[in-house]
């Protein structure tokens, strides 16, 4: 077990690259009510250099989702309820192998279906799949989950989603140190688990990450879809560069650049009146104080 301490970075973009050499991310969310958190993890997604951003979502909420930016593509998915049905796996199927990432759970809401879609796309051999949100509550309604999933994870719960899933995984009662918890939760699971809290834990394959920087401007409502962007788009740039370990290092870098553009932010909007377009608005500042980008 040991303490990552050092942030991943990529490497200077080929001045030959084009869209795809950054990856292409497919985000499936949204239902009637919750439009806005698919929005935010899209638009986070194009920001944090992610080449090309689809949306998947309701049906019925298809054209607020397209109509938020033009940047993204969006794909309508059957939907009942304002919620995507069980037709969805179809519709989806031709799709995920086309994409390098796929991130799953902003605004989805909870129903039998939306679990069912959820079981299918654990089921899927080797994609790489993010998680969160009620995806992850989704999740947790899945028995032994674990156990049936061939998918590479990264899951981004808050700490009451965390306890949600560890009681899906385990009988016994969760150790009150965090940094432990993570560590046998992400080990029994063979996930990369990204535990969000005041100081944010990065947990896989016995060694873990912790950013130091509590921001309590950055508890407002969205702020966890746009970390879900930046998770998919940066998992993305780093499976693409070869890098080692690239679920854990995106995450990594993720929560480091989340929480440094969630600085700026507060900087510019004080405390109080940050909201979560505020965060994505500091992403290019992020970026830039902290080398990654010219």
């Amino acid at each position: 077990m040991a303490e990552i301490k050092d942030i991943p970075r990529l490497g200077a973009r080929d001045l030959n690259a084009y869209k795809n050499t950054f990856g292409r991310v497919l985000l499936v969310g949204g239902s009637v009510g919750l439009s806005g958190a698919i929005c935010l993890s899209g638009l986070a997604t194009l920001r944090s250099g992610a080449g090309l951003v689809e949306i998947a979502t309701a049906e019925s909420i298809w054209q607020i989702v397209a109509g938020f930016h033009p940047a993204y593509m969006t794909i309508p998915l059957s939907d009942e309820g304002g919620k995507i049905a069980y037709n969805a796996i179809f519709e989806l199927e031709g799709r995920i192998d086309r994409c390098d990432i796929v991130a799953f759970g902003p605004g989805i809401g909870v129903s039998s279906s939306v679990v069912e879609v959820l079981r299918w796309l654990i089921s899927q051999d080797g994609i790489d799949l993010v998680l969160d949100a009620d995806g992850l509550n989704c999740l947790s309604k899945i028995r032994s989950w674990h156990k049936g999933n061939r998918s590479n994870l990264i899951l981004t719960p808050h700490v009451g989603e965390f306890r949600r899933l560890w009681n899906s995984v385990f009988r016994e009662p969760m150790p009150e140190s965090r940094i432990e918890a993570a560590l046998k939760f992400s080990a029994t699971t063979k996930t990369t688990l990204v535990l969000k809290s005041a100081e944010t834990i990065v947990a896989s394959d016995g060694d873990y990450y912790i950013n130091r920087k509590p921001n309590p401007a950055m508890a407002t409502a969205g702020s966890g879809d746009v970390l879900t962007g930046i998770v998919a788009a940066l998992w993305a740039q780093f499976k693409l560069s070869a890098t080692k370990r690239s679920a854990l290092s995106a995450s990594i870098a993720a929560v480091f650049l989340h929480s440094k553009a969630g600085e700026v932010a507060r900087e510019n909007f004080g405390e109080i009146s940050l909201i979560a377009t505020d965060i994505i608005e500091s992403l290019p500042k992020a970026f830039l104080a902290s080398g990654w980008a010219r």
